[in-house]
């Protein structure tokens, strides 16, 4: 798929799963894109989950080892963040944290060139409030990719006020030259599918509590009785407690509906750092190779 006219570098701010995953998915879509990571040892750690990304990426599609390492070269991690000052385009991808995220945009601001857009990768934010605190309002966006970002076919688009019609013109071309399916969401918190998603992966957690069934009857029953490619627990380990945890709280922030309140076992899970695969452990626990280990 051609690229979007106007964007050839993208920076990406995080090279966390989320960061990482983006980063493998733009490269291998033709572009050139610069990574920042807050130091070196979450940098390479970073560079080493895209190389991985990308090996996966070519065996599946069969593709020469010539196509795998263009596309590696087309990435290049840094510390720096003025180091993006030549991207078109940059994606946030960093804690989910307003005042973080507001800030980071801020410096962004004084760095990217004026044409440049601003990303949210934002499960939950609302983006108009981070666009307030960018300097440039009318070219922040909202681009919600999902984990795993390089396999998951689906981009929410989201408008914040302010977003001028050529910038969310350009965001949607963009995310559709990825080979992804765009749809445009509202910017509220959870926007379409965290908005349905989340009560449904908390109610999981509930039922657990009050012993509606085992840890994997659960996950059996929606698995294989609603055709779910993995159970509600297994998913809510995938997407890591903590960021669970953080986009209720901010749903139930601005709803002050029950139905986003945290569950008790979710937060103690939190707090004991048991954050799903990320750390090993979660409601399951998982081996280095990244598969369930009991």
């Amino acid at each position: 798929m051609p690229k979007a006219a106007g964007i050839e570098t993208v920076g990406i701010v995080g090279c966390g799963q989320m960061g990482a995953g983006i980063a493998q998915v733009v490269a291998e879509s033709g572009y050139a894109v610069v990574v920042r990571e807050v130091n070196d040892d979450r940098l390479r750690a970073g560079l080493e989950a895209v190389e991985k990304g990308l090996a996966r990426s070519a065996t599946k599609r069969k593709a020469a080892a010539a196509e795998r390492e263009a596309a590696r070269a087309r990435v290049r991690g840094v510390t720096d963040l003025a180091e993006l000052r030549g991207a078109d385009l940059v994606i946030e991808a960093i804690v989910e944290d307003l005042a973080a995220k507001a800030s980071l945009f801020s410096a962004l601001h004084r760095i990217a060139p004026e044409r440049a857009i601003l990303a949210t990768n934002t499960s939950s934010l609302n983006v108009t409030e981070l666009a307030a605190a960018s300097g440039r309002p009318d070219r922040v966006v909202g681009l919600h990719f999902f984990n795993p970002a390089a396999v998951l076919p689906l981009v929410e688009a989201i408008r914040a006020v302010q977003t001028s019609d050529e910038a969310f013109r350009r965001s949607r071309e963009f995310a559709a030259s990825l080979g992804k399916t765009v749809v445009s969401a509202p910017d509220t918190p959870g926007f379409i599918v965290n908005r349905l998603l989340v009560p449904y992966l908390l109610d999981a957690i509930r039922a657990l509590e009050a012993g509606v069934g085992s840890r994997d009857d659960i996950d059996e029953a929606m698995r294989l009785g609603c055709g779910h490619p993995m159970g509600p627990l297994t998913l809510l380990d995938f997407v890591g407690l903590d960021t669970s945890l953080a986009i209720a709280e901010i749903m139930f922030r601005e709803f002050k509906d029950p139905r986003f309140a945290a569950p008790p076992l979710l937060k103690r899970l939190v707090l004991a750092g048991r954050i799903g695969k990320k750390s090993g452990h979660g409601f399951y626990e998982w081996g280095a190779d990244g598969k369930k280990a009991g």
